[in-house]
């Protein structure tokens, strides 16, 4: 193939929609795929009988523009209708870019999850887990043959399942912690909802230097007078310091979002200056998306 023919290939390839069909053994972590897919914006629909793909994918294809990912989740409880599953697939992948992912792991694996949540296998009937197990790996020998993509869970747990599929199907900036930095007034309460807190009260006040009261901590004359006083830049460093295995942390553990939030006593000046000091510093690196919010500037 020439470059210009493999260049209107890729072209063709990428304005498809995406769908991944997502199957594999029981108890090896569709649930847990499904979620991550979800947090990635892929619309996804779980436990599909495979006879409802077809329709689904001509009704997902009429709105393109609003559902250009789609994740499809289907095990063995398809049963007999699974028989034709190759020929679906080679049929859609005609028109759109379909991947199979295949989740195994080992039966071993498999053995202690179900004994950790005591359900039954679906195909276990009146055997143990293991025929259970065992029956449903020869179901889908084939399909597993011929899948795409094939993730190993049996030492994953389910943040690193997540961060699998993360890496495999996200998008550049969605590899990246988004930080929300929030400054905030103790006296209007604490934001149920944060990840680290940090108290700025340790600083001057600023609403004492009658020259700056009417001001806030975005103003450079107030914001230089909190970050001037004792003690201030110590807190910087130190917040560097510690801010960097608890960004690598997250990224491991696949939490995506997390919430800084910086008070002092009204939420107008030394907080205000101080969340936009950090978001400065948070800015500089290149694993996170930052954004900036202040809860209670502008009141009374």
């Amino acid at each position: 193939m020439d470059v210009g023919t493999q260049r209107a290939a890729d072209a063709e390839r990428e304005e498809q929609q995406q769908i991944v069909v997502v199957t594999g053994m029981s108890g090896a972590g569709r649930s847990t795929t499904c979620k991550a897919f979800e947090d990635l914006d892929w619309f996804v629909v779980d436990n599909l009988p495979p006879p409802m793909i077809r329709p689904l994918i001509e009704v997902a294809g009429k709105a393109r523009d609003s559902l250009p990912k789609l994740a499809v989740s289907i095990d063995i409880r398809g049963g007999h209708l699974l028989a034709h599953f190759d020929e679906l697939i080679a049929e859609l992948s005609q028109t759109h870019d379909v991947q199979v992912l295949f989740l195994d792991a080992s039966d071993e694996s498999l053995i202690r999850r179900y004994e950790h949540s005591r359900r039954p296998h679906p195909l276990q009937q009146d055997g143990t887990v293991y025929d259970g197990i065992r029956l449903e790996r020869e179901r889908l020998r084939e399909i597993r043959s011929r899948s795409d993509i094939i993730f190993d869970t049996s030492e994953l747990n389910v943040h690193q399942l997540a961060q699998r599929v993360t890496e495999r199907f996200g998008e550049p900036d969605q590899h990246k912690v988004q930080v929300t930095v929030m400054s905030f007034g103790f006296k209007y309460g604490v934001p149920a909802d944060a990840d680290l807190m940090l108290d700025m009260r340790f600083l001057p006040n600023p609403f004492w230097q009658l020259e700056l009261r009417q001001f806030n901590g975005r103003d450079k004359r107030v914001s230089d007078y909190v970050l001037e006083q004792e003690g201030a830049q110590e807190f910087l460093d130190a917040f560097t310091r510690m801010i960097d295995p608890v960004i690598t942390g997250y990224e491991r553990e696949n939490k995506r979002h997390a919430l800084i939030a910086i008070g002092c006593t009204g939420g107008k000046h030394r907080s205000v200056a101080m969340s936009e000091r950090i978001a400065a510093v948070l800015r500089e690196r290149d694993d996170v998306i930052v954004s900036v919010r202040h809860r209670d500037l502008g009141r009374e």
